[in-house]
């Protein structure tokens, strides 16, 4: 027998989503959700009573307190209304099939509509399109060169905290050196009027310390022939660029261009999602995030000027579940992947996030599993998590897959978050290596490590073991302003799992992890309380300079609309006023507001009219180079024509000056290059003495008088540009990455350029001057970092030695160039250009050093 029910013309109506639900309009299954939380009741009213006309609308549901069910609520109920279409979008395939397994549960009328439009059900399609149902698509469904899905009334984006991965980067060329050489050397190739001889060379070449890890920033409009040739060279390259190229052909003059060794990523910084029909005539766009930072993210990631907010409505969040951190690079003994191994061990399942290659991440999974345990892929959960969920035994390694993973109760009870997930993207690299403007990336970063450390935890009575693994990501932790930007709830557990970690015995984590997971007597009655009390010390405050950015978010994405149509001057004003704004944020938004004006100097010589035009170009140029942190970058970039010389920096100046007079004078080329070999044998080596020889070496290869000073607590070595600008190392080459930095380390860099004043017979370093601490070790206790003087900077093994690998090549190529005997001028030219060029500028290798300040604030 066959029934037919109501057609949706003359379906039920209700006052909102929530009534709807209540009044049982849906034909739920068994096993669906009993009830309703409280606070999603809440968002539900709040959508109905007051936002139903908001074009762009971001609800904001924490990770793991139920955002699927409220968004499938609010699709169906608009769906009800027959005023068209209904899409609700998901970062991924997988997630997709989860939502659609909780549309059929819950009794909501949904379509899958995934992956090529060619296998999609002609009966689907059509109830999407005739509104029978609602559509369970993906991102990339959406945002594609020519996307087959309806235009709806109304579009829900799941986990749209994660647009910037799953929309940002939809619209641009992402050219992975080992997987494509052809197509990488081939837009290499119509680069080349950007790049030195030298540059070319250490690209084609095999990878050195110094070119492997270098994020270069190209505009090409600025050179109009390479522009063209860009262009012919990316319409050239095969399946998939020719779609990622179609996403930005018509802006590729408004599009940045990010190099490395490894890659190439050509893009604009805002998506131009206003030439998508599909998402720009949409009646609605409602995004569900797990937060909603105070900092523009929403707006940069999709494009959009204004995107309003709706808080939780309940004053008190939802908690869900909790979380035990284990910092394994805290305690004693050394061995952190040792004992993220043994905690794994407890249960033998595991999920473990990183940021590395699919490849990497896998190898690491194997790493921590133990003999016997299986280790899955992404191509094991790519349409479910059952292959996961179901076994025994298992650690699952997956790559930047912080959201859309659902592993709650026994499912899973350890992820492991495997270093900091701060570089996604070449464009990230560049932001925060670079232009030294983090600030602008902290909302993305926090809300990837809040969503990896969640996966576990979907409900308020789960409970799982959060591993934070490698340096780099604990020392994120160790610093305050990026905890008290976390969740009270959160950061309790923080500072719980930190102190619980730190100095203590493996054995005795590892019974604490035991302790947790039985989750008894002895958890709620000696874990909880603990954990309780660091909660009522807690406070929420928005990192610095979170409120500039936000307000200067609908600024730039206008820019970037203006950009991409070419209307260059419009564009220029408003990256400029963006820039105005970003300056609100003081000091922690320097190097963003310095990229900004860079970017406004550009597009208004590209439009400019008339003198006038070009000179305030040329003075936005400057005051950029006055606005960054460093500006190290800058001296990289090609000059726009007619621009004045940049002015050298004094240190600069005598570096040059000194380069210059060793090799126009008497120079033995074998000695120079055994003694740069012995430099990098050095550096190469753990022992303290050859070590610190080799710093003074690299010292005198940078133009610096270098050397050690004698005496007792001295630094290890000194460089003295003259009375330009000083530098002192500490270096503890003999330390690993296995715990804290010392705090008699930081006391001693405290006083040593003091010192070095004293034997020169001044008062005082120059001004600026900075310490520089050498080690591996680059997590430091909160109490420890604050007696560090502000400027004393901690530097790792490995930035040293990407400094030798530039010094190296520099040198190489000057031997050569002074061999030749040319013109001193021209000579002389030269020299600051292949300085310049590869980042060997006093300047620039200050900038390199001084990446990480010990102390915070200030």
């Amino acid at each position: 027998m066959a029934f037919v029910g109501r057609s949706k013309a003359v379906q039920q109506q209700f006052e909102t989503p929530e009534e709807m639900y209540l009044r049982g309009a849906l034909p739920r299954m068994a096993d669906a959700i009993s009830s309703l939380w409280i606070h999603q009741g809440d968002v539900l009213r709040a959508y109905a009573e007051k936002h139903q006309g908001t074009p762009d609308l971001a609800l904001e549901l924490p990770t793991g307190t139920g955002k699927t069910l409220p968004g499938l609520l609010i699709a169906e109920w608009v769906r009800r209304k027959a005023k068209g279409p209904v899409l609700y979008a998901t970062p991924t395939k997988q997630l997709a099939h989860q939502v659609l397994a909780t549309a059929k549960t819950e009794g909501v009328p949904a379509r899958l509509l995934v992956g090529s439009h060619h296998s999609w059900s002609v009966t689907d399609e059509s109830d999407v399109d005739g509104g029978e149902a609602i559509a369970i698509t993906t991102y990339s469904s959406i945002f594609n060169s020519s996307p087959k899905v309806p235009e709806p009334r109304l579009i829900v984006f799941d986990d749209a905290h994660a647009g910037e991965q799953f929309v940002g980067e939809q619209y641009g060329v992402t050219i992975r050196r080992y997987e494509a050489e052809t197509a990488y050397f081939a837009v290499l190739d119509a680069l080349r009027p950007f790049l030195s001889g030298l540059q070319i060379q250490r690209l084609h070449g095999q990878p050195d310390p110094g070119v492997h890890h270098q994020v270069r920033l190209i505009l090409p409009a600025v050179e109009p022939t390479a522009l063209t040739k860009l262009d012919a060279a990316l319409s050239q390259l095969e399946e998939p660029y020719k779609f990622q190229f179609a996403m930005i052909r018509s802006g590729l003059a408004a599009c940045c261009v990010y190099l490395s060794y490894s890659g190439i990523q050509i893009r604009p910084m805002i998506p131009p999602t206003f030439q998508n029909s599909v998402f720009s005539r949409a009646g609605q766009r409602v995004y569900l995030s797990a937060t909603l930072g105070a900092g523009g993210e929403l707006e940069r990631a999709f494009g959009r000027p204004e995107i309003v907010r709706m808080p939780l409505p309940t004053k008190t969040p939802p908690r869900s579940g909790r979380r035990l951190f284990v910092f394994p690079d805290l305690v004693k003994g050394g061995d952190a992947a040792g004992l993220a191994k043994s905690v794994i061990d407890i249960t033998s399942k595991a999920l473990v996030l990183s940021q590395a290659s699919s490849e990497k991440t896998e190898q690491t999974a194997r790493a921590l599993a133990g003999e016997g345990v299986p280790v899955l892929n992404k191509e094991a959960v790519e349409h479910g998590l059952a292959a996961f969920t179901k076994a025994q035994m298992g650690v699952l390694g997956l790559a930047n897959r912080y959201d859309g993973m659902d592993l709650p109760g026994s499912d899973c009870r350890i992820v492991v978050l495997d270093g900091k997930p701060d570089a996604a993207s070449l464009q990230e690299k560049f932001l925060g290596e670079r232009a030294e403007a983090s600030a602008a990336l902290s909302e993305r970063l926090r809300t990837r490590i809040v969503q990896g450390a969640g996966r576990c935890t979907r409900g308020p009575n789960d409970y799982a073991v959060v591993v934070v693994l490698g340096p780099d990501i604990t020392r994120y932790f160790s610093r305050t302003e990026n905890k008290t930007a976390l969740e009270p709830e959160l950061q309790a557990e923080v500072k719980f799992g930190w102190e619980n970690s730190r100095g203590k015995d493996a054995a005795e984590i590892l019974d604490n992890v035991r302790i947790f997971l039985d989750h008894d007597v002895d958890w709620r009655e000696g874990g909880e309380p603990l954990l309780v009390e660091f909660r009522e010390e807690t406070e929420k405050v928005d990192p610095p300079g979170a409120v500039a950015l936000g307000e200067s978010a609908k600024l730039e994405v206008e820019a970037w609309q203006f950009a991409f149509n070419e209307d260059w001057i419009t564009a220029s004003q408003q990256i400029e006023e963006a820039a105005r704004v970003v300056g609100g944020g003081s000091d922690a938004t320097r190097g963003y507001r310095g990229l900004l004006l860079y970017i406004a100097s550009v597009w208004l010589h590209l439009g400019a009219q008339s003198e006038s035009h070009r000179a305030y170009a040329r003075q936005l140029l400057r005051n950029a180079e006055r606005a960054s942190i460093r500006g190290t970058w800058l001296k990289e970039m090609k000059e726009l024509p007619d621009a004045e010389e940049v002015t050298l920096a004094g240190a600069d100046a005598v570096a040059i000056n000194g380069i210059v007079a060793r090799l126009t004078g008497r120079f033995k080329q074998s000695k120079i290059k055994a003694d740069l070999g012995k430099m990098r044998e050095g550096l190469n080596q753990d022992t303290s003495g050859p070590y610190e020889e080799a710093l003074t070496t690299l010292g005198t290869f940078l133009g610096a008088t270098a050397s050690k000073p004698s005496g007792q607590g001295r630094c290890d070595s000194a460089w003295r540009w003259d009375t330009a600008m000083w530098l002192t190392i500490e270096a503890k080459s003999e330390e690993h990455a296995d715990g804290l930095l010392p705090l008699k380390d930081i006391r001693q860099a405290n006083t040593q350029l003091d010192q070095l004043a004293a034997d020169q017979g001044v008062d005082h370093a120059p001004a600026s001057s900075p310490a520089i601490l050498v080690s591996d070790r680059l997590t430091v206790a909160p109490e420890h970092a604050a007696v560090a003087n502000p400027n004393v900077y901690l530097a790792s093994t490995e930035v040293v030695s990407q400094i030798a690998g530039d010094v190296e090549a520099v040198w190489a190529d000057l031997l050569a160039a002074a061999a030749r005997q040319g013109q001193a001028h021209i000579f002389r030219r030269h020299v600051q250009d292949v300085l310049t060029e590869n980042g060997c500028l006093p300047t620039q290798v200050l900038g390199r050093l001084m990446q990480d300040r010990i102390r915070p604030g200030d």
